[in-house]
């Protein structure tokens, strides 16, 4: 949506959730928001009201009839959410009513809003930066403490600043260069190029931070990935069972059961992981089996950490069998060995049948899955294992990927930049690597972008926000 046309109509749609409840909101914004809600409402006078105000009183259909008795909450511009004049309308849950209602207000000038257009007109009349905008949708979208707390200070702005100052710091850079440039014939010095390397590395090292936080942004926002791997019947589904408190997967002790990969979420020390049942690893002449295998290593090269179930009952020549190729693709990232079914078999040979032969790091954790025993403890594992940061009120890590992209490009830009002080590079093409790296900063907050780009970002975006 051109972002020239976007505050000339006048905007409604239920900012609740669709469905039946005790109430929903109604959302107006746009320059003739209080003419159109005053066609249909009984009450006292909005253009008397005084801003943020609540009013109860009646709505009328298109034929003055009432429509229900609500609370009608004003917000006058520029003071609002969007920046324009905004009446919110809680009225009565009933599906019927939110549809009349908006019927009635569509009938009195207003159209229907598209996903996310009031959060793009907040962006659009300077409200809040795009990295803002954003961070809307991931609060609302947030299944954890560490996801939430994330989103709300990106919300508030601190990621927003950050690059602000960044892009302070570049154009004054970029200034002392050009201005050398327009007084090279009088051999004139404005930058001590020793400072500017500084400079650009100060700058270079707060974007390498920022971009490479966004692993662990990734994993607090979308679930830290953990595939379940291991032999034919080793307990996985079992251990997915215990861990989630449900019967997700099928459990038999016929092998390969388990054909194709299955996935559920959970929240553990206020971060959420997601857990990855993956096909049990055996040879196996049947190919949807050993398509399922396949996509088991798949899984596990995906998984930041990596939980290998081991059958405590199984010979340990067996288990000797499986450590070359579980080391093979952990050798970069977190493994536990859990070795399942202590239950009905001593775990402690296969345990220290294992010391020496595990990736550095990996830990061992014996546990019954189908008694839950010491369930919790490789919970706890889990968490310590998982190594994401402490998140709180003032972390500040990067969650999308749009921004990591674009931090990428930025620190690429920067970096040439300073190959090419430190190599005696002309200052133009410094300039023009100082400028690329402000364009990209500039893509993440708004302040450079396309009626494409903002399309995209959007159209993700729930009606009603």
């Amino acid at each position: 949506m051109n972002l020239n046309n976007l505050n000339r109509d006048t905007i409604v749609a239920v900012s609740t959730p669709h469905g039946m409840g005790g109430i929903a909101v109604v959302r107006v914004s746009g320059p003739d928001a209080l003419t159109a809600v005053e066609k249909r409402w009984n009450g006292a006078r909005l253009d008397t009201m005084q801003s943020h105000t609540a009013h109860l009183g009646q709505l009328l259909d298109s034929q003055g009839e009432l429509l229900d008795e609500v609370v009608l909450t004003l917000y006058r511009a520029p003071h609002s959410f969007t920046g324009e004049d905004v009446v919110e309308i809680a009225c009565h849950g009933s599906v019927w009513i939110q549809r009349q209602l908006m019927n009635t207000l569509i009938d009195a000038g207003c159209r229907a809003a598209t996903g996310g257009e009031f959060t793009q007109r907040a962006f659009a009349n300077g409200k809040m930066d795009l990295s803002q905008a954003e961070a809307i949708a991931d609060v609302i979208a947030s299944g954890s403490r560490a996801s939430h707390r994330v989103a709300m200070n990106q919300m508030r702005g601190a990621f927003g600043r950050e690059l602000s100052v960044l892009r302070s710091q570049l154009l004054q850079f970029v200034s002392l260069i050009e201005l050398e440039l327009d007084f090279s014939e009088e051999d004139v010095s404005f930058a001590d190029r020793s400072k500017l390397i500084d400079l650009a590395t100060d700058i270079h090292s707060v974007i390498t931070r920022l971009a490479d936080s966004f692993q662990a942004g990734n994993a607090i926002k979308n679930g830290l990935p953990v595939a379940i791997v291991g032999a034919s019947n080793a307990g996985k589904s079992t251990l997915l069972n215990a861990l989630l408190r449900d019967d997700k997967a099928l459990v038999s002790d016929i092998a390969g059961t388990t054909r194709d990969v299955i996935e559920d979420t959970m929240v553990l020390g206020g971060v959420q992981f997601r857990f990855i049942d993956t096909a049990g690893i055996r040879e196996s002449v049947d190919v949807i089996e050993n398509m399922g295998i396949e996509r088991s290593f798949q899984k596990m090269d995906e998984a930041q950490l990596v939980l290998w179930v081991i059958d405590a009952t199984a010979p340990l020549a067996e288990v000797d069998r499986f450590v070359p190729m579980i080391a093979e693709h952990c050798h970069d990232k977190q493994l536990i060995a859990v070795v399942n079914k202590t239950d009905v078999a001593d775990g402690e040979p296969v345990a220290e049948a294992l010391h020496g032969l595990l990736p550095e790091g990996a830990v061992i954790a014996p546990i019954s899955a189908k008694s839950a025993a010491d369930v919790e403890r490789l919970e706890q594992l889990i968490v310590e294992r998982a190594m994401l940061p402490e998140v709180d009120s003032e972390a500040l890590i990067v969650t999308n990927a749009r921004h990591y992209e674009a931090l990428v490009r930025a620190g690429e830009a920067i970096e040439r930049a300073i190959e090419g002080l430190q190599g005696g590079v002309s200052g133009d093409f410094v300039s023009q690597d100082i400028r690329e790296c402000m364009h990209y900063l500039g893509e993440i907050t708004g302040e450079i972008t396309t009626d494409e780009i903002l399309g995209e970002i959007f159209s993700h975006f729930c009606i009603g926000k």
